[in-house]
């Protein structure tokens, strides 16, 4: 018992420790000097005319960088002139600012020094009444004012709540989408953010996934061990994750 114990919390803690050892995504500059500018991952509105949504993930500011990533969504109505992006965020909200923000960035921009990840990109035929549903769910999101970095609500508990009112969408998040698994209401049994399994989360401390789009997650303290059906070994909350192109954490891009 006491074995399996400790096999347990190695899969936990050896990815922190081993994202210690990793490059600084942000080069060694601190976090708000860092660059915010466009990396060129969304079209251009003028010469794109179908419409399209993409969600990326970027590493969390400063040293929650290690532990999780954050997430936002942006679309592009057909023929619109620019993106409009979609996400939660921590910065004020103890003094009164919303959690959630529209356009505080444009929609592919550096995340704090750290080049974001596209999760998934949709365009053409059906989009649009996606979007028009992506944009009901962010009004519906349960907690528009309110932000906390562990265990949630946070950015990501934002997107799940997306992914879950737009199964079409087939968002897949990261295992070390710190927040996901936070349930409103205190819910025990919800679909996947992927749409493509269930989850249970007793008591909100521990529980599982299974679905065919994150594959097998065990949820300890709302972080989350994983085996992705589409790489081979394990994935788990905690290290940085490659830049510049590939997925993060097991996640795959949704074309």
């Amino acid at each position: 018992m006491w074995g399996a114990a400790f096999l347990l919390l190695g899969l936990y803690l050896v990815p922190v420790l081993v994202s210690f050892c990793l490059p600084d995504p942000r080069g060694g500059v601190p976090w708000h000097q860092a660059r915010r500018d466009p990396t060129g991952l969304s079209p251009d509105p003028a010469a794109t005319q179908e419409a399209v949504i993409q969600v990326f993930a970027a590493p969390a500011v400063a040293w929650r960088g290690l532990f999780s990533v954050h997430t936002w969504i942006a679309v592009k109505p057909t023929g619109a002139p620019r993106f409009t992006r979609y996400e939660v965020l921590g910065f004020g909200v103890a003094n009164g600012a919303p959690a959630v923000r529209i356009d505080r960035m444009g929609p592919d921009n550096y995340w704090f020094g750290a080049r974001p990840q596209i999760l998934l990109d949709r365009r053409g035929a059906g989009v649009d009444e996606m979007i028009a549903q992506v944009r009901a769910a962010v009004a519906s999101y349960p907690y528009p004012n309110t932000y906390r970095p562990w265990p949630g609500p946070n950015s990501n508990t934002f997107l799940a709540h997306i992914a879950r009112q737009v199964p079409d969408l087939a968002i897949q998040l990261p295992s070390n989408a710190v927040g996901k698994d936070f349930l409103p209401g205190g819910r025990v049994v919800a679909l996947a953010p992927s749409g493509s399994g269930f989850q249970v989360l007793p008591y909100g401390l521990i529980g599982i996934l299974f679905a065919a789009g994150e594959g097998l997650e065990l949820n300890l303290l709302r972080l989350s061990l994983g085996v992705d059906p589409g790489q081979a070994g394990t994935v788990a909350a905690g290290p940085r994750q490659a830049r510049d192109g590939g997925p993060i954490n097991g996640s795959r891009r949704s074309l």
